[in-house]
Formats: C-alpha cells, sequence, structure tokens
C-alpha cells in the first residue's frame, strides 16, 4: 500500500511514489492521448495522489490532460508544474515577472484550474538562483492566489543548495536514482534542515534502471534518447543520468543481482530511493497502466537490507562515480 510524506513547507501529504509526465507529453517516441489517461486513472486507482509536468511537455499536451484527468476523478490529486523552458532563447534575463505570470497563466488554462498547487522554475540557467527579484515574483504570484507554493527544478546540487538561500523554496526537484547519488550528501541534509521537499525526477535514468534496455534497444527519431546523448538539446545529464548507455547497461546488469523474488529492477530501484528519509517522492514516468501498476507496486518490497544498500554504493563508486559525480 502506497505510503504518503509531507512535501516539505507545502504540508502536501503526496504518494512516495508519485507521476512523472513528461512521457506522456513527448519526448519520449509514440504516446496515445487515451493510453495516457488510462496510465494516469491507473496510478490514481492505485492511491497515487501527486503528478508532475511542465509547460513544454508536448508544448502544453501533458498539462492538458492532466487537466481532463483533474475535471474526471473526485479524489484530491495534486499537480505540480514547470515554468522557463518555452523561453527562446533560454536566458536568465527571461525569467522576470512578465514572463513568469505569462507562462502561469498559460498553465492554469491548459490544466483548467484556478490556482497552481505548485510551480516550479524549470532548470533555469545559473545566473537566475543570484538574483532575488526572480523568487519576489514567484512571491508575488504566490500573493495574488495564482500559485499556492513554488520551487525549483534543478540540474546540480550546487543549484539546488542555492536555490534554498531563498525562504519561499518550499521544494526541489533533482535527478537522484541509483546512478546519482551526489544529492543524499550536498543537498538532502539541508533540505531537511529547511524543511524542503525533495522530489525525485530521472529515478529509474531514462529507463536503464527498467532491467529491460539491452544494447540493441530501438528509440524513436523523436526521442530524447535518441537527440539529446550528448546534450544537443538540454542538459546531457537529463538523458540516462549523464551516464554512457554502455556503461549503464554493464552497471544495470551488476544491480539485477540485489533484485529480490518477483522483483523487478525498476521496483528495486524506486523502492531504494525511498529508503532516503530527505526524499518526498520519486516520479517516474509511465505511458501505459501496466507500467503505473510496475511503479506503485515498487512500495510492495520490504525495506532494502544493509547489505542490498552497500551493494547499490559499491555499484556506482566501481562503475558510475568516476563519469559524473563531479559533474552534476
Amino acid at each position: 500500500m502506497l505510503q504518503y510524506r509531507t512535501l516539505g513547507k507545502t504540508g502536501l501529504q503526496v504518494s512516495v511514489i508519485s507521476f512523472g509526465a513528461w512521457a506522456i507529453g513527448g519526448s519520449w517516441g509514440q504516446v496515445d492521448d487515451a493510453t495516457s489517461l488510462a496510465a494516469l486513472n491507473r496510478a490514481i486507482d492505485l492511491g497515487v495522489n501527486f503528478i508532475d509536468t511542465a509547460d513544454v511537455y508536448g508544448d502544453g499536451r501533458s498539462e492538458r490532460l492532466i487537466g481532463k484527468l483533474l475535471k474526471d476523478r473526485g479524489e484530491q490529486i495534486y499537480v505540480a508544474t514547470k515554468a522557463g523552458r518555452r523561453l527562446d532563447p533560454h536566458v536568465a534575463s527571461g525569467y522576470n515577472k512578465t514572463n513568469l505570470t505569462a507562462f502561469v497563466e498559460r498553465s492554469l488554462k491548459n490544466l483548467d484550474v484556478e490556482t497552481l498547487d505548485l510551480l516550479q522554475l524549470h532548470c533555469p540557467p545559473r545566473p537566475v538562483y543570484d538574483d532575488a527579484a526572480v523568487f519576489a515574483a514567484l512571491d508575488d504570484l504566490k500573493r495574488d492566489g495564482k500559485i499556492r507554493n513554488y520551487g525549483v527544478s534543478v540540474e546540480t546540487a550546487e543549484e539546488a543548495v542555492a536555490a534554498m538561500r531563498y525562504p519561499g523554496v518550499a521544494t526541489i526537484q533533482i535527478i537522484f536514482n541509483m546512478f546519482r547519488l551526489k544529492p543524499a550528501d550536498e543537498v538532502f541534509p539541508l533540505a531537511q534542515q529547511h524543511n524542503v521537499g525533495v522530489m525525485a525526477r530521472v529515478p529509474l535514468a531514462s529507463g536503464l534502471l527498467s532491467g529491460k534496455m539491452t544494447r540493441d534497444r530501438h528509440f524513436d527519431a523523436d526521442d530524447h534518447r535518441v537527440t539529446n546523448r550528448h546534450g544537443e538539446q538540454f542538459d546531457r545529464g537529463e538523458t540516462f543520468s549523464g551516464v554512457d548507455f554502455e556503461t549503464g547497461l554493464r552497471a544495470a546488469d551488476e544491480l539485477k543481482r540485489l533484485v529480490p523474488p518477483r522483483a523487478t529492477l525498476a521496483q528495486l530501484a524506486l523502492r531504494w530511493i525511498t529508503m532516503f528519509d530527505a526524499v518526498t517522492c520519486a516520479i517516474p514516468g509511465a505511458k501505459n497502466p501496466a507500467q503505473a501498476e510496475n511503479n506503485v507496486h515498487a512500495v510492495d518490497l520490504p525495506p532494502l537490507s544493509d547489505a542490498a544498500m552497500r551493494g547499490v554504493q559499491a555499484v556506482y563508486d566501481r562503475e558510475i562515480r568516476p563519469l559524473v559525480h563531479h559533474l552534476w
């Protein structure tokens, strides 16, 4: 059965396995809206009550699908969205009150709601973190009733630390998985100190930790796992957590030895994330109901043993740390 944790200063009680809605918007190969809605509904059926999206996921497609879900369901469902990546060029000066307000208004329309539960800056350029006016604009949007809470989706541990200097920042969304352990050392203690909720994104390392990938895996032409291997579209760390594909496959094979009977590597990877008290929730994606079920059932696994936790650390230290730890 799903557990719920408090999302930092927001006070929201959210499911430890939540729903990441990037894939149903696009950039992960072909998607079908009816199947995407079925995945969303199945997740809600199983107790998920928190969905993470962004205005650029399918240019609003993901938000609009979630808006339909909200109208169809009677449960309390919280939605986090993001703003900033619609800027072209994506530069720090674009993170001003005028643009942020316009982005918020568009998301409100897409979701068909009066107030956003949580707005996150969407991996902004580094200078944004040193601009108090940006966070003052977010305070104004909160005061005006456009948003209830705000946070930042970050690329690096250093950016997370910089964002938490602002008292209004209620959440940090950061890549955290078996191939990206740095946040546990540099971000989590500070987040707990400041009562900041932590959302673990890319929890399955873009599918490398699903346990299903092979060296001959084919990706659709519009899948970012083809087009962003070296950071051509956005930060390289977003795709496979910045790990070389072949290295990631080898490390995933080693991790499979830790998977309990009748479980999957994906479930182990999600259960591992929930072992960290500082993490409020993991936000894996799901393009169909079966994936949504597999994600949620990760909570059925018993707590990981100390030996299993050490086993994950050992694989990371040997295969992954030299490649990524200093970068993000």
